[in-house]
């Protein structure tokens, strides 16, 4: 698929760029120097996993970062399923984006086997392009256990059918920016109202939104997990953007992510609604960091994500 307009099915064409497929092992060194009174240099091969899978196309040609983070979720599932622990479940995640990646370039993944234990396996992801890692993630996977149990609570907020959509949002707009955003796998519904083209009336550092699948998902816990930390990237850094009254389409803008932790804390489906609340608490240094709380529609706490973005503001 070379573009967006060819794309007939925006959850199909998801599935799709979440399918990895296999391509083998690799072996690499860890080079290690000692101290200059024992200089004697320890190498030690690592055995890495290879998958490898397509990007979604973008207008700006980047790899989107949340499409990134779901995939490398896909490949260290896989890699836990292959050592014969497919009961363990991803339970954290925790990302750093190296460098932006090419949409229209195959990516590929390297795993590496940290540990497997009695009740934890630890996964160390490198997504690669042309020789370069773009992001590298470490991920956790347990067991099914019985503990202690307690949440927060959900806010009170209106329901999803009685927000706008992203399409009425940006009915009326032609721009491929516009047509991307209203195409995607993910129906996203901003309570406090979007903030694509013009920023919010009230500048507060938090929102709350709506989001699941466009279609049903296969019951693929795995899956649902991936899904979920794809969509966890679209808009937690908006929470800094609306406190300081500033929306996405402003040409002074300058915003990446810069790493990406999720926690996955019960079991939850991504093509039910859930809400995503979503705050700053600081801003400095050119960096934002957003925190956030993914609720299934009953208030069961599903997962909790902390974000640093770079935001900048280039000078008038």
């Amino acid at each position: 698929m070379s573009s967006d307009d060819e794309t007939p099915d925006p959850v199909a064409d998801l599935l799709d760029v979440l399918d990895l497929r296999s391509v083998g092992e690799a072996q690499t060194s860890s080079v290690v120097t000692a101290p200059a009174d024992a200089p004697e240099i320890d190498i030690s091969e690592r055995t890495l996993q290879l998958f490898t899978g397509r990007s979604q196309r973008t207008p700006h040609g980047r790899a989107f970062g949340g499409q990134v983070l779901a995939q490398t979720v896909i490949a260290a599932g896989r890699s836990v399923a292959s050592a014969g622990l497919e009961s363990r479940l991803v339970h954290s995640l925790h990302g750093y984006f190296i460098r932006p990646g090419d949409s229209g370039h195959p990516i590929e993944f390297g795993v590496e086997n940290l540990r497997d234990g009695n009740s934890f396996s630890v996964r160390r992801v490198y997504a690669m392009q042309y020789g370069h890692t773009i992001l590298s993630a470490t991920l956790s996977f347990q067991e099914p256990a019985e503990g202690l149990d307690h949440q927060a609570a959900m806010s009170s907020v209106p329901d999803p059918d009685r927000v706008r959509t992203t399409a009425e949002e940006l009915a009326g707009i032609d721009h491929p920016a516009a047509e991307h955003w209203k195409r995607r796998a993910m129906d996203v519904r901003t309570v406090e109202g979007a903030i694509f083209l013009v920023p919010g009336r009230q500048h507060a550092a938090q929102q709350h939104v709506w989001m699941k699948a466009l279609d049903t998902l296969p019951d693929d816990p795995l899956l649902h997990a991936a899904v979920l930390a794809y969509a966890s990237d679209y808009s937690l850094l908006e929470s800094v953007l609306r406190g300081h009254g500033l929306a996405w389409a402003n040409r002074r803008l300058r915003a990446a992510s810069l790493d990406h932790a999720m926690w996955f804390h019960r079991p939850g489906r991504i093509d039910e609604w859930v809400l995503y609340e979503q705050e700053s608490p600081s801003a400095s240094g050119g960096r934002g960091l957003g925190l956030g709380k993914i609720f299934a529609l009953d208030g069961t706490l599903i997962a909790s994500v902390a974000q640093e973005g770079m935001v900048r503001l280039k000078p008038e």
